[in-house]
């Protein structure tokens, strides 16, 4: 067999979710690029190997980690394929026991989440900055990690979690007055959320904005979409018949596909990752993708 004629294998990480389930049982696959799935069972485990390391050629990542692995250089481009994503008024809470807490009533006090650039954390921190009108500066961000680029550094307001200690019980324990957990918040019935009736306030915002918030989005190293445009048109299709494969309301539940489609979730991602010192400048929707990924579509 010619060389040419191999597919072409490229080192992925991506974990189970129904929209790529089919990729990942070998259900969608292609004649010309094999994804070797090499990553941890939690994506988000991987992140750091992949920007640092090279760890990987292709795969999910947090659309923060590569806003600012764009902004730093990093050679990775952007599909315009949300793999994950969710609405977020949920994913901060409280313990009632310590005290009824109002979104407001945070500024002044510290709050946990795992990392100050984690994307669960931009988007509830956006949403509370702009819908309830927190002063996102008057908060104290307890962080148990750094960011994924060695290049960041988190802003002045932020501390590293004392050793020992972790988030969730620390907000049970009221040393800190919220956390940002997302699905590891307590299935404990003294837990609130912090903002007020938090599903039916995602209804309202996305009745208004129409934005489903993007959490990871599929990338490849930026040398493979320009000598292979064929296989970054290949992954696309695999992950467009992956998603197609998955039941319906679960591939209702992300972002939807296509650059278009993603533009105003992108926009909003920026502007606010750079109101929270998050990247350096405000990047521009169309650099994050190349000719070849710009264009595709559905």
């Amino acid at each position: 067999m010619d060389i040419a004629a191999k597919p072409l294998k490229l080192r992925t990480n991506l974990a189970d979710y129904p929209v790529t389930m089919a990729m990942k049982e070998r259900r969608v696959t292609s004649p010309i690029v094999e994804l070797e799935f090499c990553g941890p069972k939690t994506a988000h485990n991987g992140f750091k190997a992949m920007i640092r390391e090279n760890a990987f050629d292709a795969g999910e990542l947090a659309i923060v980690t590569f806003l600012q692995a764009k902004a730093y250089g990093k050679p990775f481009v952007l599909l315009p394929t949300p793999i994950s994503g969710r609405f977020q008024h949920h994913c901060i809470g409280f313990n009632i026991e310590h005290g009824e807490l109002k979104p407001k009533d945070i500024e002044g006090r510290l709050v946990g989440v795992r990392t100050y650039a984690q994307t669960t954390g931009l988007w509830v921190r956006g949403i509370l900055q702009h819908e309830y009108g927190i002063d996102l500066e008057k908060v104290t961000w307890l962080t148990v990690d750094e960011s994924h680029l060695t290049e960041y550094r988190d802003p002045p307001n932020c501390r590293r979690i004392p050793p020992g200690k972790k988030i969730d019980q620390m907000m049970l324990d009221g040393e800190v007055a919220a956390a940002i957990l997302g699905n590891d918040m307590p299935v404990d019935p003294r837990v609130r959320t912090l903002v007020p009736n938090p599903h039916e306030a995602a209804q309202k915002w996305y009745d208004r904005e129409g934005v489903i918030p993007i959490n990871h989005m599929f990338v490849v190293r930026e040398d493979i979409a320009k000598n292979r445009p064929d296989v970054v048109r290949e992954l696309f299709r695999m992950i467009v018949e992956s998603r197609a494969a998955a039941p319906a309301k679960a591939a209702a539940s992300i972002p939807p596909l296509g650059l278009e489609a993603n533009r105003k979730g992108l926009e909003m991602a920026i502007e606010w990752s750079f109101e929270q010192k998050i990247i350096p400048r405000r990047l521009e929707v169309d650099e994050l993708f190349d000719e070849t990924t710009a264009n595709l579509v559905v």
